[in-house]
C-alpha cells in the first residue's frame, strides 16, 4: 500500500509526510478513530517509509512497496517492525518438545497465524485471540529488549500496538517506562478506537492524530477501483452496510465476488435482522423471539452482531425516510422497499432517535466484549417497549 492508496485521510497523510520530509517525526504517535477507517494501514505505510530502501539511498521520497524491506513489513516479517496485539498467553510460555501440552501451544500458534493471514489479506482488519486477557507483560517486555538494539540496517524500528487500551497493567507500566525514555531509533505507534480506555499517562506521551469515519464517496470510489467486478447496488450495498468500516466493507467485497451479487454474507446478515426485527415485533412469538436471541447470541461472532445491528439501523432509517416521504426512493436497502411500507403502516409513529440510541448502545457494549446473549436479549426486550402497533 502507498500514500496515494490510503482510503481518505488526506489531512492526516499530509501531516506525517511534513512530519519525516523535514525530519520532526515524534517519537509515539496514537492513532484514533472508529473501526476500521484504516488507521493500522497507515501506521505499516509509514513502517515502510522510514525503512524502504529507495527512500534510504535517495532514489525516492516515498516508499516503492516493491523492495526487499517493503515486502517484508507485507509479509510482517520484517526485523525492524514489531506487530502487538492482544495474544493467549500460551504463546510466550517455553515449549519442551518431550511435553504432551506443546498441542495446546501448537493449537493457539494456528490461531495465530490465521489471524495475521488475515490480516495480510484484509489490511483494515484488527486481530485479537478469542481466548487472550489482553496484551500481557511478556510481550511488552520483548519490545523492551528490541528496542535495546539499533536497527541492523538502518532505518527505524516500528513498534506498532493495536488495542492499547487492552495492555494489562504491569504491561502498560513497562510501555509507560519506554515511552518515558524512548531511543531515538524506535518509532511507536499505538493504534486504538478507544482512546479514552489507554491509560492517560501513556497518551500524554503520544502526539495524537485523529482519523474520522471513511466518507460513502471515499468508500464508493475505493470499490470501485478495487472491486471494479461488483455490480453497482451491490457496491451501494457494501457502502451502506459497513457504515464506514472498510474491514467489514473488504470482506463483503471479497465474499460478494466469490459468491456473487445475490448471496453474498452481508445480505444473509442484513436478511437475518430484518426477519429477527419481524420476530421479536409478532405477537405470541416471544418464545421464537427469545430462541432466536439465543442462537444469534451463540452461533454469530461478536463482528457478525454488530453488523447485523447496523443492518437494523440502516433499516430504521428507511423507514423514518418513508415515513416523513412516502416517495422517498433512496433506501438503504432498495429491495426492502415493500416490508418498509409495510411497517410504517403498523407502526405509525415510532421514537427513531430513542430506537438509533439504543441499537448504538448495545453495538457498543458488544465490541466491548458485553455477554452477546445478555446485551442481546436487554436490547430485545427494549425493542419491544419502544415499538408498539399502530
Amino acid at each position: 500500500m502507498s500514500w496515494d492508496s490510503v482510503i481518505g485521510h488526506n489531512l492526516q497523510v499530509r501531516i506525517l509526510r511534513t512530519a519525516v520530509s523535514t525530519d520532526r517525526l515524534a517519537h509515539a504517535y496514537l492513532f484514533t478513530g472508529p473501526e476500521g477507517t484504516g488507521k493500522e494501514s497507515v501506521a505499516f505505510e509509514l513502517a515502510k517509509l522510514v525503512n524502504c530502501g529507495q527512500v534510504r539511498n535517495g532514489a525516492s521520497p516515498e516508499a516503492c512497496g516493491r523492495c526487499e524491506s517493503c515486502r517484508m513489513i507485507d509479509d510482517f516479517m520484517h526485523p525492524n517492525v514489531e506487530y502487538v496485539f492482544p495474544v493467549e498467553s500460551v504463546l510466550l510460555e517455553q515449549s519442551d518438545p518431550s511435553k504432551a501440552e506443546n498441542k495446546r501451544i501448537a493449537e493457539a500458534r494456528e490461531r495465530y497465524e490465521a489471524l495475521i493471514e488475515k490480516k495480510k489479506r484484509n489490511p483494515f482488519f484488527t486481530p485479537s485471540m478469542d481466548r487472550s486477557m489482553g496484551i500481557l507483560t511478556d510481550q511488552v517486555a520483548a519490545l523492551q529488549q528490541k528496542a535495546s538494539f539499533m536497527p541492523p540496517e538502518g532505518g527505524k524500528k516500528v513498534f506498532i500496538v493495536s488495542q492499547p487500551e487492552k495492555l494489562l497493567t504491569a504491561a502498560a507500566n513497562k510501555l509507560l517506562k519506554l515511552l518515558e525514555e524512548p531511543p531515538e531509533h524506535v518509532l511507536f505507534i499505538l493504534v486504538t478506537s478507544r482512546p479514552e480506555s489507554v491509560l492517560p499517562t501513556i497518551r500524554s506521551r503520544c502526539q495524537v492524530l485523529k482519523f474520522p469515519r471513511i466518507r460513502p464517496a471515499d468508500m464508493e470510489l475505493w470499490l470501485s477501483s478495487a472491486h471494479a467486478q461488483l455490480g453497482e447496488e451491490t457496491r451501494r450495498f457494501i457502502v451502506n452496510f459497513s457504515r464506514g468500516n472498510l474491514g467489514t466493507a473488504a470482506e463483503l467485497a471479497a465474499t460478494a465476488g466469490e459468491s456473487g451479487d445475490d448471496t453474498f454474507a452481508g445480505l444473509a446478515i442484513r436478511n437475518r435482522a430484518v426477519e429477527f426485527l419481524r420476530i421479536v415485533l409478532s405477537p405470541g412469538r416471544l418464545d421464537e423471539a427469545v430462541s432466536e436471541t439465543e442462537t444469534i447470541a451463540k452461533n454469530l461472532g461478536r463482528q457478525e452482531i454488530v453488523s447485523l445491528l447496523g443492518a437494523l439501523l440502516l433499516f430504521f432509517q428507511d423507514i423514518n425516510h418513508r415515513r416523513i416521504d412516502p416517495s422517498w426512493d433512496a433506501l438503504n436497502n432498495p429491495d426492502l422497499a415493500e416490508p418498509v411500507d409495510r411497517f410504517v403502516r403498523n407502526f405509525s409513529a415510532p421514537d427513531f432517535h430513542a430506537l438509533s440510541k439504543v441499537t448504538e448502545e448495545t453495538i457498543r457494549t458488544i465490541q466491548r466484549n458485553g455477554n452477546p446473549l445478555l446485551t442481546l436479549g436487554a436490547f430485545t426486550i427494549r425493542l419491544k417497549r419502544l415499538l408498539r402497533r399502530a
